[in-house]
């Protein structure tokens, strides 16, 4: 089985990256929207960047961004690949990518079954898709909310390389996931936290090293 990657979504201070870049995340999550618990605004990001730059790959996480807000993310962050999280369109999708010249994560909110037919029109757009649990119709938030998807939905499902899992992990919960849906990608961020919004460096270690242990 391949070594498993592991993102840290949400780090929002230099201690708690510090113990992502420790224990060997692959890449390291700053989100941008003044809605979360976990924004920070780009003087934090920029400082953050810094600190993570040749120890780990760093995403910017931004929900349906207009032109302006990219610019100020990259100019500001200089993130090695941007996250979309939004309902950003294939064709927006490609779009940023163009303009950006750097790789883009798409989050797809997955619930049931029928949710994986949203992710055809992403592959090839999109470097790498990102599977979350849809968000409660009333939730203010389009990711982060530490809710699973019934992940028996993926069985038998021809899914593109690279495709990441979200949505409810822990450190607990790590090598269920790998053993049930054969994605070698997890990403995280309320499953490490201590109150919403705080990361809790333990916690990061611990679902780091379960994702070592259970995929290689």
């Amino acid at each position: 089985m391949p070594a498993t990657r592991v993102k840290i979504c949400g780090l929002s201070t230099a201690d708690t990256l510090e113990a992502a870049l420790d224990a060997g995340a692959d890449l390291v999550g700053f989100v941008h929207f003044p809605k979360s618990p976990r924004h920070v605004d780009w003087e934090t990001g920029a400082r953050l960047s810094a600190q993570a730059r040749g120890r780990a790959g760093r995403v910017l996480l931004l929900v349906d961004p207009d032109d302006a807000l990219l610019a100020q993310g990259l100019a500001a962050v200089e993130p090695d690949l941007v996250q979309l999280h939004g309902s950003e369109s294939p064709e927006r999708v490609a779009a940023i990518r163009k303009a950006i010249g750097r790789p883009v994560i798409k989050a797809i909110g997955i619930a049931r079954r029928d949710d994986l037919a949203a992710l055809a029109p992403y592959v090839g757009v999109a470097d790498i898709l990102l599977l979350d649990a849809k968000p409660p119709a009333d939730a203010d938030l389009p990711g982060g909310n530490g809710h699973a998807f019934d992940w028996d939905v993926l069985a038998g499902a021809d899914l593109p390389a690279g495709t990441m899992l979200s949505g409810g992990l822990t450190p607990q919960t790590v090598a269920q996931a790998l053993r049930r849906t054969g994605i070698a990608a997890l990403d995280v961020s309320s499953g490490v936290e201590s109150a919403p919004g705080v990361k809790d460096p333990d916690r990061i270690r611990a679902f780091i090293a379960a994702a070592r242990a259970g995929g290689g």
